[in-house]
């Protein structure tokens, strides 16, 4: 038995490898649900009440897709070009730091000002965290995905030893805490919902145009395809390399800026709720298309939220809700598997 590459896929394999994956998690979950003695049908609709069942409950939907989407927009970038960006949490935390250090000191700008301030320090700030693995890759062939994984426990160190040693609050009675922002650093709300949802969807038709209607965009394709057809064509490998990875670590350093100021309100070792990790599932779901990217990120934030509400209605306990997350990404992640490849059996 041999697993080999399927030569072309079509749309009705798609559809029909994808509906059986999802029909094997209902019914391997609904299974599960049996044994913790829950009927699995009130469950599933449990789950889906939970997360779209009233207004609030699609404004706390969409505020866990935010994050979602902006991050898997920038490690979508990176995964485009075969660089393999697992660096999210720490950009992201790096983003926040950046955007948190303009703020203190310059705390009485005008709102408009210290926004758009803080939006820029936070792209700066992930971008260069990011550039640190992508010199190294240019420069000496180094593996990103080890160095972009240490270095979120790099920043991660950083951001701890600030709230609780150096920013530290004086006045958060001994708990470890930084100052939190002033109103002219909080973004302001709309729908109900603070306007990171209008940069997220901004960013989804700029980096459309972006990745499949610019010459950079172009250069980052080709380079993911072969770095031998990219030198061909005389495209700057190196320059393609760095350019790319910074863009990814702004957009993830961006993710920290929305959080920070439309979440948090300051700047916290668990501002990045995993997002960062939970941003490459979503991107390889997406198949690194742009406008899919919303959607997956969506659907993956109903599932948390969905999860996090049978925990309460049905008295399911924290770690089974997300046994059920997991087995029904299980099967959903396993279908690319049989997207891209077969078996081959030879007696």
């Amino acid at each position: 038995m041999r697993i080999i590459k399927k030569p072309e896929v079509g749309t009705k394999d798609i559809i029909r490898i994808r509906t059986i994956s999802i029909l094997c998690a209902l019914v391997t979950s609904g299974l599960f649900i049996l044994i913790l003695n829950n009927n699995p049908f009130e469950v599933f609709a449990g789950m889906v009440d939970g997360a779209f069942g009233t207004p609030h409950r699609i404004r706390s939907t969409l505020i866990k897709a935010i994050p979602l989407v902006i991050t898997s927009l920038g490690i979508s970038i990176a995964f485009r070009m075969k660089f393999w960006n697992i660096g999210g949490e720490g950009q992201i935390l790096m983003g926040a730091y950046a955007a948190t250090l303009f703020y203190r000191q310059f705390p009485d700008l005008g709102r408009p000002v210290m926004l758009m301030a803080m939006f820029v320090a936070a792209m700066i700030g992930g971008g260069l965290w990011a550039l640190i693995p992508a010199f190294f890759r240019a420069k000496w062939r180094t593996n990103e995905t080890i160095v972009t994984l240490m270095m979120n426990y790099v920043a991660l160190i950083w951001i701890t030893y600030l709230q609780y040693s150096a920013w530290k609050d004086p006045a958060a009675m001994g708990f470890p805490k930084i100052e939190p922002y002033g109103l002219n650093a909080q973004l302001p709300r709309l729908l109900g919902i603070h306007i990171g949802w209008v940069i997220a969807l901004g960013l989804i038709v700029i980096m459309y145009f972006f990745m499949n209607h610019s010459k950079k965009g172009y250069e980052i394709a080709v380079l993911g395809e072969s770095e031998n057809t990219a030198l061909y064509a005389g495209i700057n490998v190196p320059k393609t390399i760095m350019t790319a990875v910074f863009l990814s670590g702004a957009l993830c350093g961006l993710t920290g800026f929305v959080q920070a100021t439309g979440v948090s309100g300051s700047l916290s070792v668990n501002l990045t709720m995993g997002v960062g990790f939970t941003a490459i599932i979503t991107s390889w779901l997406s198949n690194l298309r742009v406008p899919v990217i919303l959607i997956v990120s969506i659907l993956f934030a109903a599932l948390v939220q969905g999860a996090s509400y049978i925990q309460v209605a049905f008295g399911i306990p924290a770690a089974a809700s997300t046994i059920l997350q997991s087995l029904i990404l299980f099967f959903v992640l396993g279908s690319e598997f049989f997207l891209r490849y077969q078996f081959s059996f030879k007696k």
